[in-house]
């Protein structure tokens, strides 16, 4: 009679998951578990190691999987492996109505929420034919750029930490946060602010928000030239970076690349200035552009590029002051909902007037309220494509309408899905090592990836 083996005394090897030798579809398994490398070196294999970086790995962001296949240290074979952070956000926004779908698409690339929005809306905005009133577009440019700085600064801080300069990490987090509690104070939250609409914004801004964004303005001119004496002219930084990831202007096109790794390869590619949406044409500003094509030209772009979307924010303020008052949801009770209401004590954009109004005054005005939140507007059918110049790229949504008051479709177009297919490009020939610098040159948010 026979009985099996106590569990706890079994030799760990013979677990089926980790067991040497585990032959896979990429081949012979191998497991080094500490002190047994001399018996892995007498096994006959040949010199090609597959590795797995990630999901866990800093360097890929929390939820991208890396397969590396290496001789020695240099990387022969690279594949990215998404799908870890997928949300259904597109396929949610079908069982949505067309106003509550800005609350799914700005939780896609959660570094660049406004974004998101911004590019819903002005699809949703071309299948309705309105015109969103002059000084929304021109707090829409606002919001834009200070989002577009905030998701900068957490690529300069992340790059850091995974590269080992953690002074720019907290350097970077430091001034996001400023970042975030203007967001706050002007939205009502500090990311996922649903506070672009399809036709305009949720509210004005608040009472003394001038004075606000100038005093960041202040602090962030003072402070960005400390990343240029801790960073861009730090010799351990810029060894690390040079001639590290590159990827030339004809391997960007033919993968689809934009944003910072375009611009960083010598072609000037930017929306704003070249396809101009809002009231961008507007406004005076430099597309920052260089030729080395490497990871340190990256950093480069995103630290240019924080310095002209100050530029655009001091302009917006300026310009905000000569439009002077003004609506900033379009003139139409059948789409304007929730803007065309101040925000009361409940947060929810209820003022006791318009409750006091809808409830006891106008049983036309309650129904109507009913209707267009539960029911929603109805928008005629068609599609529309829009595309925005987000802080990884172009990012744009292609809506469908049936004329009803969801969407038949919602498809976005996210820069992080794209540029990812540079990382290969990027890494291969290189060092194991320099794949951590390349995926956080690329700056990918897999949320707007996998969305």
């Amino acid at each position: 009679m026979t009985t099996d083996a106590d569990p706890t005394t079994a030799d760990a090897t013979a677990d089926p998951y980790a067991a040497p030798g585990r032959e896979t579809t990429e081949g012979t398994v191998y497991t080094v578990t500490g002190g047994d490398w001399d018996d892995l070196l007498e096994v006959e294999h040949d010199d090609r190691i597959v590795i797995n970086m990630g999901p866990q790995h800093p360097s890929t962001h929390g939820v991208l999987r890396l397969v590396l296949e290496l001789e020695g240290e240099t990387v022969t074979q690279g594949r990215a492996v998404i799908g870890y952070l997928h949300t259904g956000i597109e396929k949610n926004c079908e069982y949505r109505t067309w106003t509550q779908g800005v609350t799914f698409v700005t939780r896609a690339d959660y570094l660049a929420p406004l974004f998101n929005e911004g590019a819903y809306c002005m699809a949703v905005e071309k299948l309705l034919g309105v015109e969103v009133p002059q000084r929304a577009e021109h707090l829409r440019v606002l919001l834009w750029e200070l989002n577009r700085i905030g998701s900068h600064l957490v690529a300069l801080a992340t790059g850091g930490m995974e590269l080992g300069a953690l002074t720019g990490m907290t350097s970077g987090f430091r001034e996001r946060e400023e970042v975030l509690h203007l967001l706050e104070f002007l939205t009502g939250l500090r990311m996922n602010h649903a506070f672009i609409r399809p036709g305009g914004l949720a509210q004005d801004m608040p009472e003394g928000w001038q004075d606000k964004v100038r005093d960041f303005l202040k602090v962030m001119n003072s402070r960005l030239p400390d990343y240029d004496r801790l960073l861009t002219g730090q010799p351990i930084w810029r060894q690390r970076l040079e001639g590290v990831g590159y990827l030339p202007v004809d391997g960007c096109l033919a993968l689809g690349a934009s944003g910072p790794i375009l611009r960083s390869a010598g072609l000037a590619w930017d929306l704003r200035k070249h396809m101009p949406y809002s009231v961008y044409d507007q406004y005076d500003f430099e597309v920052p552009t260089a030729t080395e094509a490497d990871c340190f030209a990256r950093y480069r772009m995103r630290v240019a590029e924080i310095h002209e979307s100050l530029k655009i924010m001091e302009q917006a303020v300026t310009k905000l002051d000569e439009l002077g008052p003004g609506r900033v949801m379009v003139d139409d009770p059948k789409v304007a909902w929730p803007a065309q209401l101040s925000v009361g004590s409940d947060g929810m954009g209820n003022t006791l007037e318009h409750v006091r109004k809808i409830m006891g005054q106008s049983m036309e005005s309650l129904i109507h309220h009913f209707k267009l939140v539960t029911e929603g507007f109805h928008v005629p059918p068609g599609q529309a494509y829009a595309a925005v110049e987000s802080p990884r790229g172009e990012l744009a949504v292609h809506a469908v309408s049936d004329g009803g008051t969801r969407p038949v479709r919602i498809h976005v177009r996210d820069p992080s899905f794209v540029n990812l297919q540079t990382m290969p490009a990027m890494s291969e020939g290189g060092q194991v090592a320099d794949v951590i610098a390349a995926v956080a040159s690329i700056d990918p948010v897999m949320g707007g990836c996998d969305r």
